[in-house]
């Protein structure tokens, strides 16, 4: 999975139904996705946490898209952060882990900031997964190619994808160019209460269930429909 940025639920429901953990850090940058950016609940309201980074070629990789060196943006997610979930109830262990990310840490790329929170988030969340990078496995090919190089270079016999690659691994044959079996993520966020908000709001960064609900609910939502079998 790319590593993307204070991901969603369904981000750690993939890395609690895994032995291994692969963050495709080996292909290309997308501008303006969840790569660089994602959504929180801010006074009642969604709101849009946007990474900024340098101007690089098209082609880059993301293990290779730097951070500008003014760091200004750093405080004005914590203070996002702190504004949106301080007052609820698991915001304050929510807010101490992430709190070196923002305030300490001086991350130069933005793999480098996304893997810091992914681990730091799954850790909270009581998920021992072992986590590896793409680019550092060095396998070659493109789109179901790729996939399929890594998963043996794992020595794997299963492999989970989420549903959003369903269409391009069945167009291009996953099951045909290999032995190893092939298993589509199920996770359906359910609602919870989000404080201060009628509405609810889905498809939210996981901190949102982690500070409103804590992490025990928080650890048990995203291990639900976990694929084992």
């Amino acid at each position: 999975m790319q590593p993307t940025y204070l991901p969603w639920s369904g981000y750690f429901n993939l890395i609690a139904s895994v032995d291994t953990f692969v963050f495709l850090d080996d292909v290309q940058f997308e501008k303006q996705s969840w790569q660089s950016r994602n959504r929180i609940l801010l006074s009642g309201n969604e709101h849009m946490l946007s990474v900024p980074v340098k101007k690089m070629p098209l082609q880059t990789p993301i293990s290779d898209i730097e951070l500008p060196e003014i760091t200004t943006w750093r405080g004005k997610h914590w203070k996002s952060l702190e504004a949106a979930y301080q007052k609820t109830p698991g915001g304050k262990v929510l807010l101490d882990v992430l709190n070196p990310v923002y305030n300490e840490s001086r991350h130069t790329h933005l793999f480098e900031l996304n893997k810091d929170i992914i681990i730091r988030l799954a850790r909270l969340l009581q998920l021992d997964t072992r986590f590896i990078q793409a680019s550092d496995l060095k396998c070659s090919g493109e789109r179901t190619a790729h996939v399929i190089r890594i998963c043996e270079a794992l020595g794997c016999d299963r492999y989970l994808s989420p549903q959003g690659a369903r269409d391009y691994l069945e167009s291009d044959g996953f099951e045909r160019q290999t032995s190893i079996n092939l298993v589509f993520q199920s996770f359906s966020p359910g609602e919870y209460v989000q404080l201060g908000n009628k509405a609810f709001a889905s498809h939210l960064s996981v901190v949102d269930v982690l500070a409103n609900m804590g992490v025990e609910f928080a650890a048990n939502y995203v291990k639900e429909t976990v694929c084992r079998s």
